[in-house]
C-alpha cells in the first residue's frame, strides 16, 4: 500500500469514526446542559464551593463566576510550580522561575498549553497531576460553558438570564470529560502508553552514555490532553514521543479524541435551538474547511520536490517512520483547527507551504472544527457576520435563528474578531523589531519570521502548539505570550457572553419569504467564504512575510 492510500484511508476511518458519534454525544450534551436535575456528586461539590446551581445567571455575572474561577486557577498553578522544589514527588527538580511559571499557569488555564519547558526535565508528579492535568479538565469545562451560554442566547426570548455557570462547568466535567476521558485512559494504556508514578530511571546507553527516562501518569492526561483541546504533553516531544503515542492506532485514536467534541457541539446546537438542520450547517462549514485543509496539507508534504524526498515518500524531516506523511498532516491540520496544539510531528520542518498551512488554520480562529466549546461560539460569531453580511447585499436587517443583528450585536461579533488579529500583529512587530527577542530565532530570513509569527499566532489563539526552533523561554517571551494567551482567550469571551445577553433579550422574529435560510448549502458556502476572506485580508500581508515567501523560494 503506497503512503497517499494510507493516508486517505486514514482519513476516511477517522471520518467514519466521527459519524458514528456524532449524534449520540451530540444529544447527549444537549441533555447534560438542558437537565434540572442534579447528580449526588455534583450537590456535594456545590455544597464545597457555595454555589447555588439552580440560581440564572446574567451575563455579567456569568462573566464574573468564569474570570474569578479562571483567575483563581491561574493564582493556584503559579504558587504551585515555585513551591515544587519544596513538594513531594517532585522527582528532584526545582522550583520553576517566577516568568516561566506565569507563562505555564496562563497557558493551562487559558486552554492554551504553550509550553516552554521540557516537561521531562522540569515538572514532577504532583505539579503534572494536582496542577496540570486538573486544568486540562476544567479549561475545557469553561470553554463548553460559555459556548452553551450562547446557544442559550439565540435559544431563549424576553430574559436577561443564560443559566448558571457553575453549574455548566461541574456538569462539563463530570459528566462529559471525566468519564469519556477515563475510558479513551484505558484503551491508550491498553495499546501501550505508560501510566505509572515511577521515578528517573536509565533505559539503556545511547552514544557512549546513559539515557534517563521519568515515568508518569501519562496516558490519563494524554485522554483529556486531546479530548479537551488542550494540548500539553507529559514529554517535550509530545505525541510524537512513544510513551504517549505508541502506534498508528493510538495516533488516529488521538486525532478522533481531538475532534470528537467540537463537532458534536454543532448537533448540542441544533437540538437546543430546536432545528437540528441549523447545527448540520454548522456542521457542514467545519467539515468543508477541516477536509480541505487536510487535502492541501497532504499535498504540500506529498509533492515536495527533490528525489530524496520523492523516494521516501514524501517531506519526511521532522516526522515519526511510525506515522509517516499522511497521518503526521492529518494530525497537524486536525490540531491546529482546533485549540489542541499537540504535535506528532514538528510543524517548522514540514514543507515551506506545509507550515503555512497549520498557522492559516490558527488564524481563521480555529473553528473548523475548534476548540472544545470555543470553537462553537467563534463559528456563530462567524456565522452572525455571514448574515450581515448578506443582509448588506439585499437591503434586509440581517437575522439568525429568529434574532435580529442590529448594531449591538454587530459591533460585539466585529470586536470578537478584531482582538486576536491585533495581538498576534502587535507582538510579532514587537519581537522582530526590537533588539533583544531575535535572538531566540534558531533561523533567519523567511524562516525565522514564521516562527516568531507562529509562536503569537499560537498563543493569541490559545493552540499552543510551536513551529520549533523558537527559544521561548526567555523574559520576553515567558511574559508576552503569557499576556497574549490571557487577553486572546478572555477578552473574546467577554463579547461572546455580552452577545449572548443581548439576544436573549430579544423578542424571536417570524421568518418570512425573505429571511436568509441558514440551513441551506447556500449558507453554508457563504460562511465557508466570509470565513476565508476575512482571514486572507486580515493576515496576508504577514503570511506573505513568512511561509508564503518560503515556499515560494
Amino acid at each position: 500500500m503506497g503512503p497517499v492510500l494510507a493516508g486517505v484511508l486514514q482519513l476516511l476511518a477517522l471520518i467514519g469514526a466521527l459519524a458514528l458519534a456524532y449524534v449520540p454525544l451530540g444529544n447527549y450534551l444537549a441533555r447534560v446542559y438542558s437537565s434540572e436535575k442534579h447528580l449526588r456528586v455534583e450537590k456535594w461539590i456545590y455544597q464545597g464551593i457555595g454555589a447555588n446551581p439552580d440560581t440564572e445567571m446574567r451575563w455579567t455575572a456569568y462573566l464574573r463566576g468564569v474570570l474569578a474561577f479562571s483567575a483563581a486557577g491561574v493564582l493556584f498553578l503559579y504558587l504551585l510550580q515555585r513551591l515544587q522544589g519544596s513538594l513531594p514527588g517532585s522527582l528532584g527538580f526545582s522550583s520553576i522561575e517566577p516568568a516561566q511559571a506565569f507563562d505555564t499557569a496562563a497557558s493551562f488555564v487559558t486552554n492554551t498549553n504553550w509550553q516552554s519547558y521540557a516537561g521531562e526535565q522540569a515538572m514532577g508528579h504532583v505539579v503534572q497531576t494536582a496542577g496540570l492535568a486538573v486544568q486540562n479538565f476544567v479549561s475545557a469545562a469553561v470553554g463548553i460553558a460559555v459556548a452553551v451560554a450562547l446557544v442559550r442566547g439565540f435559544a431563549r426570548s424576553r430574559t436577561g438570564e443564560l443559566g448558571n455557570f457553575w453549574a455548566d462547568l461541574v456538569r462539563g466535567t463530570v459528566r462529559v470529560l471525566v468519564p469519556v476521558a477515563a475510558v479513551a485512559a484505558v484503551v491508550l494504556v491498553a495499546c501501550g502508553a505508560i501510566q505509572n508514578f515511577s521515578g528517573i530511571h536509565e533505559v539503556g546507553q545511547f552514544m557512549g552514555g546513559s539515557q534517563q527516562w521519568n515515568g508518569g501518569a501519562v496516558a490519563s492526561q494524554e485522554a483529556i490532553k486531546e479530548l479537551g483541546t488542550n494540548g500539553g504533553g507529559y514529554f517535550n516531544a509530545n505525541s510524537a514521543h512513544p510513551f504517549e503515542n505508541p502506534t498508528p492506532f493510538t495516533n488516529l485514536f488521538e486525532i478522533f479524541l481531538i475532534l470528537v467534541i467540537p463537532l458534536a457541539l454543532t448537533r448540542a446546537f441544533g437540538v437546543m435551538v430546536g432545528s437540528v438542520k441549523q447545527g448540520y450547517a454548522i456542521l457542514a462549514t467545519m467539515v468543508t474547511i477541516w477536509v480541505g485543509f487536510v487535502a492541501l496539507l497532504m499535498w504540500t508534504e506529498f509533492a515536495h520536490h527533490g528525489p530524496a524526498l520523492q523516494a521516501s515518500g514524501g517531506a519526511m524531516e521532522g516526522k515519526e517512520t511510525r506515522f509517516g506523511v499522511g497521518a503526521s498532516a492529518l494530525f497537524g491540520v486536525s490540531t491546529t483547527l482546533t485549540s489542541t496544539g499537540a504535535v506528532d510531528s514538528f510543524h517548522s520542518s514540514f514543507t515551506g507551504l506545509g507550515g503555512g498551512i497549520t498557522m492559516l488554520g490558527m488564524m481563521l480562529g480555529e473553528i473548523a472544527p475548534g476548540g472544545v466549546g470555543s470553537g462553537l461560539y467563534g463559528m456563530l460569531i462567524m456565522a452572525i457576520i455571514a448574515v450581515f453580511i448578506a443582509g448588506l447585499m439585499v437591503g434586509r436587517t440581517p437575522e439568525y435563528l429568529g434574532k435580529k443583528i442590529g448594531s449591538r450585536e454587530i459591533k460585539l461579533a466585529a470586536c470578537y474578531i478584531l482582538v486576536t488579529p491585533a495581538l498576534v500583529l502587535i507582538f510579532t512587530a514587537a519581537s522582530v523589531a526590537l533588539p533583544t527577542p531575535p535572538n531566540s530565532m534558531l533561523n533567519s530570513g523567511a524562516h525565522g519570521f514564521s516562527e516568531v509569527l507562529y509562536a503569537f499566532t499560537s498563543a493569541s489563539n490559545n493552540n499552543g502548539s510551536a513551529f520549533a526552533g523558537l527559544n521561548a523561554n526567555t523574559d520576553w517571551y515567558n511574559t508576552t505570550t503569557g499576556l497574549a494567551m490571557l487577553l486572546g482567550r478572555f477578552v473574546p469571551m467577554v463579547f461572546v457572553l455580552a452577545l449572548a445577553g443581548s439576544l436573549a433579550g430579544q423578542r424571536p422574529v417570524p421568518a418570512t419569504a425573505g429571511t436568509l435560510r441558514t440551513e441551506k448549502p447556500l449558507f453554508t458556502g457563504l460562511l465557508v467564504g466570509a470565513i476565508l476572506i476575512i482571514t486572507g485580508l486580515t493576515y496576508f500581508p504577514a503570511l506573505a512575510l513568512g511561509p508564503l515567501a518560503e515556499g515560494l523560494a
